[in-house]
């Protein structure tokens, strides 16, 4: 990929067939940069395309530090130095299992048990790389404001661009846009039984990835970042 991007972030990118799972279902692989054909799920509650439209351009992925523009006077080849010193500080991190479940209004797989390590990874990636985020312009600030926030969630988007991190901070990957509730559920328990096979048990963080948002909006993984603290 050698255009320029819009944005980077840093995320767990899983590997091996879980990935290729979510990549798959979701129909955007960010490693290989293409697009995954869709697997043949029956009786979703609405067509696949439908279902993933939202998460589809940022590929199969956790939010450690989420997107976000260079600040002025910043480049990426000093943000990716930034992160390697980083990743060389952080440890693996592990959860014993994840499960497929609504969150927050949309399907996900999370971990069946809090995530302290995770948490405490994506806070240190969070705080040591945010000499390098420009703050979110008034039209950002307002999408994200328009779902609406709690105190803590909006002292976190005008400290570091974004309301979920931190204490507000909830490791997830992403299955689905908003849905009503029934059929969040409804979607959970096929999407339960689909990645069954594949889920990991435990799952272990053992690298962070680094991707950029092309002009079409679609995030590449650039590269992996193994943690080796």
């Amino acid at each position: 990929m050698t255009a320029e991007f819009k944005r980077y972030a840093v995320y767990v990118v899983p590997e091996g067939a879980f990935y290729e799972t979510g990549a798959a279902w979701l129909g955007w692989d960010s490693a290989t940069g293409r697009e995954a054909p869709h697997p043949d799920v029956s009786d979703l509650p609405a067509p696949v395309e439908t279902l993933t439209e939202t998460p589809r351009k940022y590929g199969f992925h956790g939010t450690i530090k989420p997107p976000f523009r260079l600040a002025e006077g910043t480049d990426r080849g000093g943000l990716e130095a930034a992160l390697e010193r980083l990743t060389q500080a952080l440890a693996p991190a592990e959860v014993s299992g994840l499960g497929v479940r609504p969150h927050n209004g949309f399907v996900a797989c999370v971990p069946e048990r809090p995530t302290d390590a995770l948490a405490e990874m994506a806070a240190r990636v969070v705080k040591g790389l945010d000499g390098f985020r420009a703050p979110p312009d008034e039209a950002e600030l307002a999408r994200r404001r328009k779902s609406g926030l709690s105190a803590g969630q909006e002292t976190n988007l005008q400290a570091w661009g974004y309301p979920h991190v931190l204490d507000e901070f909830r490791f997830h990957l992403t299955l689905s846009g908003k849905l009503p509730p029934p059929q969040a559920k409804t979607l959970a328990g096929i999407l339960a039984e689909h990645f069954a096979p594949v889920l990991p048990r435990p799952f272990r963080v053992a690298s962070l990835g680094f991707l950029g948002e092309a002009q079409n909006g679609r995030f590449h993984l650039i590269h992996r970042y193994p943690l080796s603290g």
